[in-house]
This record gives C-alpha cells, sequence and structure tokens, in this order.
C-alpha cells in the first residue's frame, strides 16, 4: 500500500502540498483529480523519490521512501512502473530500445526481455512496432509504448501522469482502456493522476480531489458522481464559476 502522512512541499514561497494524506489501497486504481498546477504530479514524484517532502512521510509497503538509501530506492523503483504524461521516451532509440533499458538495470536475461517486450507491446496493441522511432509514432502511439514500458517492468505498481493529456477523445478512451487491462492482466495497484473526469470515471476505483494543497475528498466513483461539495461538484461538472468563493477546505472522506 502506498500511504501518503501530512506531507507538506513548497518550492521558494510556492506552497504546492499542505497536509496532503492519502491511502492508495492494494490491487486497486486510485485517481486524483484537480486543476492544472494545484501539485498532483508533485504528489507522484515523491513516491519514487524523485521528491522529498518538506514535512510528513510517504511510505511504499511500510518503507519509508525518504529514508531509503540508494540501494534501497533503487529496489523500490524496481516495483514501480511511471508513465509520464508526455511518455518521455528517448527519440534516438527504439521502441524496443527504450524498453530494453529499464530490464537491463534490473538484469533480467536476454532471452526474459525479449519475452517481455512481445508481451508489453501485445497487451497495448502495438505488436511490431519494435524497430519503429519515436518520430515515427503519433501522441496516442507513443503513451502506448510509454505504458508498454512500464508493464515490461512487472511492477507492483503503475503511476500515471495524465496519461490522456493532449490526445483527442478517441485515443483517450483507447489509453483508458488499456489501462483497465493492464490492471484486470497484471492485476497491479494503479495511481494515475489527471483533470480528465471521463478518464477518472472509466479506470477509478476511488477518487480523491486535491484542492489548495491536501484532499477535500475522496470516495467511489458514484460517491463522487453524487457529492454535495460545491467545490468537488464544480470541478466534475467543468464549471469555471464559483470555483474560489464556495468555501474553504473539507477534508471530510466519503468513503
Amino acid at each position: 500500500m502506498i500511504i501518503f502522512n501530512d506531507v507538506y512541499k513548497s518550492f521558494g514561497p510556492k506552497k504546492v502540498l499542505q497536509g496532503f494524506s492519502l491511502e492508495v489501497p492494494d490491487g486497486q486504481t486510485t485517481v486524483v483529480i484537480g486543476y492544472s498546477g494545484t501539485g498532483k504530479s508533485v504528489a507522484l514524484k515523491h513516491i519514487v523519490g524523485l521528491l522529498d517532502p518538506d514535512y510528513g512521510t510517504v511510505s511504499v509497503d511500510g518503507q519509508l521512501v525518504h529514508e531509503l538509501d540508494r540501494k534501497g530506492l533503487v529496489a523500490l523503483r524496481s516495483t514501480i512502473g511511471f508513465v509520464f504524461q508526455f511518455a518521455a521516451l528517448f527519440d534516438s532509440l527504439t521502441v524496443r530500445e527504450n524498453i530494453t533499458l529499464g530490464l537491463k538495470r534490473q538484469q533480467v536475461p536476454q532471452r526474459e526481455i525479449d519475452e517481455r517486450i512481445r508481451e508489453s507491446l501485445a497487451l497495448v496493441d502495438m505488436e511490431g512496432s519494435e524497430d519503429r522511432y519515436p518520430i515515427e509514432l503519433s501522441g496516442g502511439m507513443r503513451k502506448r509504448i510509454g505504458i508498454a514500458r512500464a508493464i515490461a517492468l512487472k511492477p507492483q505498481y503503475l503511476l500515471y501522469d495524465e496519461p490522456t493529456s493532449g490526445l483527442d477523445p478517441v485515443t483517450s478512451a483507447v489509453i483508458d482502456r488499456l489501462m483497465v487491462r493492464a490492471r484486470e492482466k497484471l492485476g497491479v495497484t494503479g495511481l494515475v493522476v489527471t483533470h480528465d473526469m471521463n478518464s477518472a470515471y472509466t479506470v477509478g476505483d476511488r477518487i480523491a480531489m486535491l484542492y489548495k494543497g491536501a484532499i477535500r475528498q475522496v470516495g467511489t466513483v458514484e460517491q463522487i458522481q453524487r457529492t454535495h461539495d460545491p467545490i468537488v461538484r464544480q470541478f466534475i461538472e467543468g464549471r469555471p464559476e464559483g470555483a474560489e468563493d464556495a468555501g474553504g477546505l473539507n477534508t471530510q472522506a466519503v468513503s
């Protein structure tokens, strides 16, 4: 289980996370929604030790991430697949080579590497693309390769940073379907950050809204859809008015 406990994070005078607490249950996909720039991606980076909290803790399977030494951090990261917002593929490398990088770091034998590449590309419907370069692929295809690279590691956890950002509605639906497929086929625990409510409703078991640095409300998809919280209601309905006038923080969970 991933647990954020009262996490604070600032960058100079800019306060980003202010008492962020959230549990990510094993075997489920938890979606964190919220306005752009509210710290959703910052929260993700704490899980893999790319950022340390100013205060509070982030733990994965009982391990406090910020206390891990280099060896411990490498071991932790081997259990986590990270799907970056813009896929983060190396343009000079083929699809095969991009997927292979992480597997070689884990010292996976070559025969098994070849098998994992085949399996992961099949899961995202990109068979036969091994020798293509990222520049030859559409944005949606690159996102699929990013997912394939993450699942090839056979992780316990999959972290998705704005997986449908910049995609048309049809391609976004394809990516959503692949995320659901990955959960069903691999049984991984997922954490998705997004402002795309269609995606959140499709892939999430639980949805949490990040607002002013803390979790405003968390619950099942149905509970969030039925919420009476004015801030959450305004966001999920996509209404621009009233966001700042609807009141202060209410961290009461509905789950």
